[in-house]
């Protein structure tokens, strides 16, 4: 049996479930695929994007705990992940989601409309 997704460090069953509906079943499709792909797969599947996230994901990768990314190196994390939530949110199926987001939170005024 392939190793569970939750066999990575920093991810547990929330993330092995998320992985599971955008088709990445185990441990060792995430290492083959990369952090970067497996996370672009995520967004595509419907996962929201979230930093912290993309880099709980890369720091378990590397068999390192969440927290241990800082500084210089959490900067150039940050410029990786938003160049693929750019990457994700160019794909047809999702480009239209967070202009529809934000026209939905400012019809039922949970936020003021902008100008």
């Amino acid at each position: 049996m392939p190793d569970p997704v939750s066999s990575i460090p920093n991810l547990g069953p929330a993330s092995e479930a998320a992985f599971a509906r955008a088709g990445i079943r185990s441990a060792g499709e995430i290492r083959a695929m990369g952090a970067d792909a497996a996370y672009l797969a995520l967004m595509r599947s419907g996962t929201p994007p979230h930093f912290i996230g993309y880099y709980v994901l890369v720091m378990g990768l590397q068999g390192r705990p969440w927290n241990d990314c800082k500084g210089e190196e959490k900067k150039a994390l940050r410029s990786r992940f938003d160049a693929l939530k750019a990457e994700a949110l160019a794909t047809p199926a999702l480009s239209g989601l967070p202009r529809a987001l934000d026209e939905a939170l400012d019809l039922i005024g949970v936020r003021p409309a902008r100008k």
